[in-house]
């Protein structure tokens, strides 16, 4: 197959962005750019399996976690185009088991819900997804919250509940699994013979890639996980089937009813209470590149990280799927897709990068006691970093001045005033953060045990040799390793898990009565707000 002069130059800047990655004995990632309907590059970089010595190639299959929700979606979107459910209704109507919260199916859809991660909600009971769970105990999890992150409709706030449940709401009307329903409406017609849904972890997946996590200088290891996955991250998939079902958004199939295809429905536009934008649109995700226009998705699983990268005006596609969890697949196909559209005079030039002198006199601990919100503002592998509730968020220059988070599954921007730091959290709040001074003592008066009915979490926080811990259990573990304690000001502690494949930190307000004894902590973290653990007798 002959190639442009332009398309061998676009290679060999891919390739130089995944050398690293053809060292011996090293995973890696596949690689695809596709523009109007043509693929210009599709390639491995490295081993879907050290062990084996397996090459990476275009046939290779990946976990593509959270890319799976706009195929659950799609089956959902199908199901009420026939009349089966309306996405006015709450979850309830169809899934008994649920408390009667105020939720619509399309909020869901739309990650506007309020409804706390699952994930999150075992996770503050010392559960992780490098421990065994069923099916039936990731929904019971979800069963047992009765507690909203704030007003559906008002605010985008991701959360993996959505999906699990809209999965679950698939099966219950079709009776049938939500992999075969998958199959028979969306890969079978698109002739997606590579993609599938393996809700059982132990599942024989043909040419399926082993996730690592390190990197070449701190070795690799194989990735544990051992959660069942379903609506919200299932499927496994190749670079090729994704790039089929891009191109069905260009050349929609799917779909009972005329005018109303189902690219159009994702892509739909919903504001938020208020007249606020919400770049989540139905399990895609709406960004901007150099003045373009994006829509896709990211997916993390661990040791899997995926990016379907489209620029619909210009046509392009770009796909980036790892098997290695310190490979950036986002930043990586937006670094392609620049490469790829440098000549089109329809891409504004590349904003000036922050430096480090813009980063110097801001660098430190940032805290807003209201919120409650605590971040790290530093210059950390040549860029300026965010760290917020453990997790690193890369930041770069935007059109208004600010610094925002690159990845659109995070509302966060800041810029500097004389009050401090103004930081946007979405729907028009733009909090003012204060540089964090000394840290309080942690109270005394927190030794105790506290229970939170919707995580079924509980937490016994006592007095160690140097400070204070929480011993957590919950649903699904009786104990595990001692949470550390460190206190911020009167009222609020921040409360550290032990590390894991990713790092977490909570905040934890002290609800006091009016004897001014803690009665209560409002617990924080990045996908649940202020959920209430009761101090018990």
């Amino acid at each position: 197959m002959s190639k442009s002069i332009a398309t061998v130059a676009l290679e060999r800047r891919v390739d130089a962005l995944f050398a690293r990655y053809t060292k011996p004995g090293s995973p890696g990632a596949v690689v695809a750019v596709m523009r109007d309907g043509e693929i210009e590059i599709c390639k491995g970089f490295g081993l879907a399996s050290i062990e084996l010595g397996v090459p990476i190639g275009p046939r290779t299959r990946f976990r593509i976690a959270s890319v799976s929700k706009q195929f659950t979606v799609t089956a959902a979107l199908m199901l009420a185009a026939e009349g089966k459910l309306s996405l006015d209704d709450p979850p309830h109507k169809y899934l008994k088991e649920l408390k009667p919260l105020p939720v619509t199916i399309d909020q869901m859809m739309r990650n506007s819900s309020g409804l706390p991660d699952f994930l999150e909600l075992l996770r503050l009971g010392g559960h992780g997804l490098d421990k065994p769970a069923s099916a039936a105990e990731l929904l019971d999890a979800a069963a047992r919250n009765g507690h909203l992150n704030f007003a559906p409709g008002s605010r985008f706030l991701y959360s993996n509940t959505n999906f699990l449940l809209l999965g679950h709401i698939i099966e219950r009307l079709t009776k049938k699994t939500l992999g075969e329903v998958l199959e028979e409406r969306i890969f079978k017609p698109l002739g997606m013979t590579d993609t599938m849904l393996a809700a059982d972890f132990g599942t024989v997946i043909p040419n399926l890639a082993t996730g690592y996590l390190g990197d070449d200088n701190q070795g690799f290891r194989r990735a544990a996980h051992a959660y069942p996955q379903g609506g919200e991250g299932g499927l496994t998939s190749t670079v090729e089937d994704l790039l089929t079902w891009s191109r069905h958004f260009d050349d929609p199939v799917l779909g009972p009813v005329p005018g109303k295809t189902i690219p159009t429905q994702l892509a739909a536009v919903a504001p938020l209470t208020g007249g606020h934008v919400n770049r989540y649109r139905r399990g895609v995700a709406t960004g901007e590149l150099r003045g373009l226009d994006t829509i896709g998705h990211g997916g993390l699983w661990p040791g899997f990280r995926t990016e379907l990268l489209r620029l619909p005006k210009v046509g392009l596609t770009v796909v980036v799927i790892a098997n290695l969890a310190s490979i950036n697949p986002w930043r990586l196909a937006h670094a392609i897709a620049a490469h790829a559209l440098e000549s089109d005079k329809r891409i504004k030039p590349a904003h000036a990068p922050v430096t480090q002198a813009e980063v110097k006199p801001l660098a430190g601990t940032w805290f807003n006691p209201e919120e409650p919100g605590l971040f790290q503002l530093a210059w950390t592998n040549d860029e300026p970093t965010v760290t917020q509730n453990g997790m690193p968020i890369a930041l770069a220059r935007r059109d208004d001045g600010w610094w925002g988070a690159e990845a659109g599954s995070l509302e966060f921007a800041l810029k500097s005033d004389k009050n401090g730091l103004k930081v946007d959290l979405g729907a028009g709040r733009t909090p003012t953060f204060k540089k964090l001074g000394k840290r309080k003592a942690v109270p005394a008066g927190i030794v105790g045990t506290y229970r939170s009915a919707d995580s079924g979490a509980t937490w016994t926080i006592r007095k160690t040799d140097d400070g204070y811990a929480a011993d957590v259990s919950g649903p699904l573990i009786a104990s595990g390793p001692a949470w550390k304690i460190e206190g911020l000001d009167a009222d609020t502690v921040e409360i550290i898990s032990p590390p894991a494949w990713i790092t977490a930190t909570q905040l934890a307000h002290l609800v006091k009565d009016k004897g001014g004894k803690i009665a209560a902590l409002e617990v924080s973290t990045g996908r649940i707000k202020k959920m209430r653990f009761e101090r018990t007798a």
